[in-house]
């Protein structure tokens, strides 16, 4: 009896000392998970390209807000590519924490540059320009033939380039309706073409993270000029059918690119 007794205890005992190691390594395993985990980003800021203004994210706005980012949208001056950066580094300085900034066409380029902010966590790239130091915009859009839907218009006497009112919808956003196309039309900033013509003095994307979305209907910017920069800056690529505006026409799988950024460790 005495013998039975013994066991008894000390197979309690080892099974208690078994649940005990368990619940140890279980512990550990979890806070090795929450260590190892980058801390999701809360903040973010968008950045309109040319021929467009800031009214054109409304739809993302929604979808990022409703999920608990911060969203905010600068207001690009398109007066150069220095005035558009110095517009999208007011908005990060007021930023109280890592920020993924996010750039459509002509605000690529901005990115590539504001990008340096030290609040910059990670750079999505929407259908967007991404020139390499001492690279210029137009260089890569020369890259390839433009669609026959393309409707930039040559410069004007003041330096200024407008898309053609004719072209719009075709050109620059096929896959919304005729009426917000126009809408997009009547808001579309001056754009000053030197801003297409001025280089990339430091480029963020090689040192942040980076996504890239390619609109594989794009008519505006070729969407192989887009894989073309993506690929050789060793960005993320999501392929998402639309036309330029894809964050328009499709804002739930651009903000899915933009929330997987915002897991990125800086």
């Amino acid at each position: 009896m005495k013998t039975l007794y013994i066991k008894e205890q000390l197979n309690r005992y080892f099974l208690f000392a078994a649940l005990i190691l368990s619940l140890l390594f279980t512990a550990a395993n979890v806070n090795a998970q929450a260590k190892n985990a980058a801390p999701q980003i809360k903040n973010v800021v968008l950045v309109h390209g040319a021929f467009a203004d800031g009214s054109g994210y409304r739809a993302l706005y929604e979808v990022l807000t409703k999920k608990g980012y911060n969203v905010t949208i600068v207001q690009n001056p398109l007066s150069s590519l220095e005035d558009d950066v110095a517009a999208t580094n007011l908005a990060l300085d007021k930023q109280d924490g890592p920020t993924v900034l996010v750039g459509h066409s002509w605000g690529g380029t901005v990115i590539t540059e504001a990008g340096n902010h030290p609040k910059v966590a990670a750079l999505v790239y929407i259908a967007a320009l991404q020139p390499d130091n001492g690279e210029t915009t137009v260089q890569w859009l020369q890259t390839a033939p433009p669609a026959p839907e393309n409707g930039v218009l040559p410069v004007d006497e003041k330096g200024i380039v407008y898309y053609d009112k004719a072209k719009y919808h075709a050109g620059f956003a096929a896959d919304i309706s005729k009426e917000q196309a126009e809408f997009m039309y009547a808001s579309q900033g001056a754009f000053h073409a030197k801003g297409f013509l001025t280089p990339v003095t430091k480029a963020a994307w090689r040192d942040k993270p980076s996504y890239g979305i390619v609109a594989t209907e794009d008519k505006s910017i070729n969407p192989d000029i887009e894989r073309a920069m993506y690929k050789r800056s060793n960005t993320k690529i999501t392929e998402i059918k639309g036309s330029h505006v894809v964050f328009m026409s499709q804002p739930v799988k651009v903000a899915n690119v933009i929330i997987e950024a915002s897991n990125s460790k800086k």
